[in-house]
């Protein structure tokens, strides 16, 4: 029976990607606590701590196609322990391949935690490079996207309502611009977060002495990780700051598919996801067009949200070692890296293939008869009697042609302050939305030059 979407075989692809599962299925977890072990021993004996023989033997043994996973499995539930039954197996293994010696010297000054932190942050290593990947994608869909409507006019609106034109290059733009802060938050967050642990039983190398701190060093170095200055057994604020940003990047993509998914209504119609056919839209209904991709994502952003909150709460951690922590960010760290990242490649797919109707752009700006202008008439009838009475003539005609249903355009003319100082031809260039988009072009070429 399935527990939640991610282990679901009918809806795993809609809660996560099989790249991301891999990293954290049970086989990975295990050979990245081999992969861990393996990099201990060869660091023990660059320091002359175990002898070379026996780290070369404990490498040849750290992989798991040389164990049979249920029999760790059940040696886990018997022992009541993670590691015990692993650091066995390993010993067993080497005394199969003829050096019992070698296995005396697996896990040497390490305790479990060790092992579990370091293997828990490898995962993460690898988790981190897929959201990266992703962002990279999906800021390259969103240069096409800027480049190619740079100058496509659109109603930008504010409140739920048309405010100004824009284009649609500026509102990709302004994706972009906050992919790339998210990519830039990803690595900083990397920097600090993905540092192994070696440190033993209560932080203080008690067990190996002054090397210590140099076989952490070594074993980090070979893992590709940081090497922490001091232990960190209960200091959980790296896997907080992980989940953090994962769950920020998440909100990014379900700030853009939000916005995909309202602006495909029916009566707006300027985008639209991917749609190939095939694809149904209601049981019922045959004409519909869901933005099916755009809906599934806004709940899965959610999803990744709710994984902080016991982020935060497994900060707080008893003396020098508490299992409590430990127990929580083996759940939330899996889990809001497989939604975080599926949210990101169903963004990624709908930015790809999105289908933007520039021809109803255009129509939309002229559903208010002018009055997405009213600024534009404001600022140049404010040239020559004031804004603030400018302000006042421009409200009143706005506000009859809103309620009355007239025309904007005449009611302004009508007014012999509006007809003292300003042309038809004058009022028709400012009612022309194409002309009053800003700098829109102009900051979205500042962004794709990467001057934004």
């Amino acid at each position: 029976m399935a527990v939640s979407g991610i282990d679901s075989l009918l809806y795993r692809d809609q809660f996560s990607t099989p790249a991301m599962r891999e990293v954290f299925d049970d086989t990975s977890t295990l050979q990245k606590f081999l992969d861990m072990e393996a990099a201990l021993a060869r660091a023990e004996a660059k320091l002359g701590i175990i002898p070379e023989s026996a780290a070369a033997q404990i490498t040849k043994s750290a992989d798991m196609k040389l164990y049979d996973f249920d029999d760790m499995r059940a040696e886990m539930a018997r022992t009541s322990h993670p590691i015990v039954p692993l650091v066995r197996a390993m010993a067993a293994q080497c005394e199969k391949q003829g050096d019992k010696k070698a296995g005396e010297y697996v896990h040497w000054g390490a305790t479990t935690q060790d092992v579990m932190d370091t293997g828990l942050v490898l995962q993460m290593k690898d988790a981190v490079d897929l959201v990266r990947e992703g962002l990279d994608e999906l800021a390259a869909n969103c240069v096409k996207l800027a480049k190619e409507h740079r100058d496509s006019p659109m109603a930008g609106r504010t409140h739920g309502q048309q405010a100004l034109p824009i284009t649609f290059g500026y509102k990709v733009a302004v994706w972009l611009d906050e992919v790339r802060r998210q990519r830039e938050r990803l690595d900083q967050m990397a920097e600090r977060a993905l540092v192994g642990q070696f440190s033993g039983a209560v932080g203080t190398h008690a067990a190996i002495g002054d090397k210590g701190p140099e076989v952490a060093r070594l074993m980090m170095e070979d893992l590709g990780l940081g090497a922490p200055a001091i232990s960190w057994h209960v200091a959980k604020d790296r896997f907080t700051e992980y989940a953090a940003v994962m769950a920020s990047i998440a909100g990014t993509m379900g700030r853009i598919v939000r916005e995909v998914a309202t602006l495909q209504k029916t009566e707006i119609a300027e985008l639209e996801e991917p749609h190939k056919h095939g694809k149904v839209g209601s049981s019922t209904m045959p004409q519909k067009r869901n933005p099916a991709v755009c809906e599934v994502t806004q709940g899965i952003v959610r999803l990744a949200w709710a994984c902080v909150p016991p982020a935060f709460e497994s900060m707080i951690a008893d003396h020098e070692r508490d299992k409590v922590a430990n127990q929580v960010e083996r759940d939330f760290v899996p889990r809001v890296s497989c939604l975080t990242e599926s949210a990101l490649r169903k963004t990624v797919m709908v930015t790809g293939g999105l289908t933007v109707r520039a021809d109803n752009m255009r129509r939309n700006l002229d559903i208010s008869g002018g009055l997405l202008l009213s600024e534009a008439v404001m600022m140049k009838l404010g040239e020559t009697i004031g804004r603030n009475t400018a302000h006042d003539i421009v409200y009143d005609a706005a506000m009859t042609a809103f309620e009355q249903g007239k025309v904007f355009r005449d009611l302004l003319l009508d007014d012999p302050r509006v007809a003292e100082v300003m042309s038809a031809d004058e009022l028709d260039a400012l009612l022309d939305p194409a002309r009053y988009t800003g700098l829109s072009a102009h900051l979205v070429d500042a962004i794709l030059s990467g001057k934004g």
